[in-house]
């Protein structure tokens, strides 16, 4: 292999890929990148894979000879980003060493690395469901519900997003157990003019891990959203697909639990208020509830549409503030961890927000009021005892 290519271009796509890479390999060559250099397509094609999130990318590169060899990501990313951006690369390997040479007009370093014949294939899917989506769109999908997965790993479906397409739309959820968010978009398709007899499709489920998936956004952040992603299905694995980039996950295996039996039908209470000025409350409020178990507490007073958030953080401090709002049903308090709170309220996409609950010990909803998206935030309070 040889070949020289942009300092700039092979760094961000070391960086890209590398994502992909595990800390704790499972195999040694799981540490590496794979770099595939082909002289008739002329790109460079660097790949990084732990067996459950697969990131490939490609480059334009000169190439004068196609080979492809592994290296440790870690090392030879951090030599790349180090070298100047002001003159092209030269990576040069032959068949009976494992190591590259890399030279810039600074100097030159050799990498040893591992022949490419071990590094695991990414998983293609040949067929199943697939479309194509609007990336802008599918980052909000996932932005808007992935904080609410569980970093538990004994609640393995439970660190997942939950993703369910019924050829029309998305429906994402996430939840630990403690919370729960729900995000449907019915405009996700890229465009509507696919939807016809010949691309429907049964209504179905798929379960990815939150790790890969804050992968996916941070990606789907740099595409060009004029320009869909095309999204592949089948049996248990994602695939991701746009100009130059390629991104495979493995989905986790078992049935989502039916989150949609835990949102109740109707509601006694019902507050509205202004969602920026009740985060600024709760962030000023968290100062001393993040001292004793985040635990603040919501109070109504019905007479003077106000509601009250307070906190009492045992032999350190207490505070409260009020907040208009308006409101409909029976005066009550409910507590709830601060932090579930301002996860939730700092997705929500619109300048008015409602909470909507029962009692003091059943779940509470917060959905935004006067907006395009449909958005459920589901909080379990905490039990007060007086």
């Amino acid at each position: 292999m040889k070949l020289n290519c942009s300092q700039s271009e092979l760094n961000n796509a070391l960086q890209l890929v590398s994502r992909a890479v595990s800390n704790r390999p499972t195999h040694p060559v799981l540490a590496n990148v794979l770099l595939a250099a082909d002289e008739v397509t002329g790109k460079l094609r660097l790949t990084g894979f732990d067996l459950s999130l697969g990131i490939q990318t490609s480059i334009s590169a000169s190439i004068e000879s196609s080979g492809a060899i592994t290296l440790p990501a870690k090392l030879f990313g951090e030599i790349v980003s180090k070298l100047s951006n002001d003159s092209p690369l030269v990576l040069t390997s032959d068949e009976t060493s494992q190591q590259v040479e890399l030279t810039s007009k600074s100097g030159t370093y050799q990498v040893r690395g591992m022949v490419s014949d071990d590094f695991p294939d990414l998983p293609l899917v040949e067929s199943g469901n697939s479309f194509k989506l609007n990336p802008l769109l599918l980052s909000n999908a996932i932005k808007s519900t992935l904080f609410a997965s569980s970093t538990d790993e004994a609640k393995q479906l439970l660190t997942g997003v939950n993703l369910t397409f019924d050829g029309y739309g998305i429906e994402s959820a996430a939840t630990d157990g403690h919370r729960l968010a729900v995000l449907n978009l019915n405009n996700i398709l890229s465009d509507s003019k696919e939807i016809d007899s010949s691309t429907k499709f049964e209504k179905f489920s798929i379960t990815l891990p939150s790790k890969s998936l804050r992968e996916v956004e941070k990606f789907l952040s740099t595409c060009d959203i004029s320009q869909p992603i095309n999204f592949f299905v089948d049996k248990g694995q994602v695939v991701f697909i746009s100009v130059e980039d390629i991104i495979t996950i493995r989905a986790l295996e078992g049935s989502y639990p039916n989150y949609s039996q835990l949102l109740p039908d109707t509601f006694e209470n019902e507050l509205e208020f202004d969602r920026k000025e009740f985060i600024s409350s709760l962030e000023r409020i968290a100062v001393l509830a993040d001292q004793h178990n985040n635990v603040i507490k919501v109070t109504t007073d019905g007479s003077a549409n106000l509601i009250k958030i307070s906190t009492d953080a045992q032999d350190i401090g207490t505070g409260y503030e009020s907040l208009p709002v308006s409101y409909k049903g029976d005066s009550f308090q409910i507590a709830f961890n601060v932090r579930y709170l301002l996860d939730g309220l700092k997705v929500i996409d619109s300048n008015l927000i409602k909470l909507s609950c029962n009692s003091p010990t059943t779940p509470a909803v917060f959905s935004p009021i006067n907006s395009d998206v449909n958005f459920t935030y589901l909080v379990m309070p905490i039990q007060i005892r007086n």
